[in-house]
């Protein structure tokens, strides 16, 4: 996937419901996006392979290979972001989602407007990363750790690559960019997803559990991301900017 976001972005939406499909893609459409259709794992590949995303809107309940599967196998090789579909509405189901790698989840059934709306913000998460860089802020650096803000890549101590989803960048982006502060689940997400976040705070702990496996030392006892009790989360390395 590029880097930058088309004015048209292409749209993959992997769904097998050919009503929900059509009225998706068409309300897309309408609204200057590009859509192609997969109805399975299989026609996602080839999609996939044919041309490049900007993201994918994956329906968990699927023929064959299921929604969770597929994240995952997406997740091994690429970092487009995902939104996911389900009409299972068990909190369960959307923490899994994201534990896998899932960007955003939406419940089924969905206005398309939301819909569009959850899109954009993810989108539009990626072009304020961009936005920074081109500010002259390309890099940050904490704990040996560098978060490469051009490329919106992770890098270790030992300047290694380590794979991280587009969520979890977004959110250490934001405690780098405001150390020392404590920050409520709220306004993680206000900052992260802004106004189409919906009520689920679960996914900023959720996500801040993924983060800290990447770059704590002992993930059970965190000391570069800590939780404040009753407040929120609190970044406390010193952050270098380049």
């Amino acid at each position: 996937m590029s880097a930058t976001h088309p004015a048209t972005p292409h749209i993959l939406v992997v769904e097998d419901d050919r009503e929900i499909s059509a009225l998706v893609a068409r309300y897309l459409r309408a609204n200057e996006c590009r859509v192609t259709l997969a109805g399975d794992g299989r026609e996602m590949d080839k999609r996939l392979a044919d041309s490049r995303v900007d993201l994918v809107v994956l329906d968990l309940m699927l023929p064959g290979e299921d929604g969770l599967s597929l994240c995952r196998r997406i997740r091994m090789s690429s970092t487009v972001p995902i939104l996911m579909l389900t009409a299972k509405a068990e909190e369960i189901d959307r923490i899994i989602g994201l534990e896998i790698g899932a960007d955003d989840y939406l419940g089924k059934p969905f206005n398309p407007r939301e819909l569009l709306a959850r899109i954009r913000a993810i989108l539009r998460r990626g072009t304020a990363a961009e936005a920074a860089a081109d500010d002259g802020v390309r890099r940050l650096g904490f704990s040996g750790w560098t978060l490469d803000v051009s490329l919106r890549q992770l890098l270790s101590p030992d300047e290694v690559r380590v794979a991280i989803t587009g969520a979890e960048f977004d959110l250490l982006h934001a405690l780098c960019l405001r150390p020392g502060r404590v920050l409520s689940r709220d306004q993680l997400l206000d900052l992260t997803q802004g106004r189409a976040a919906g009520p689920f705070e679960r996914s900023i702990d959720v996500l801040i559990s993924r983060i800290r496996q990447k770059i704590e030392t002992d993930p059970r006892n965190p000391e570069i991301i800590r939780t404040i009790r009753s407040g929120g989360y609190l970044f406390t390395p010193e952050v270098t900017r380049s």
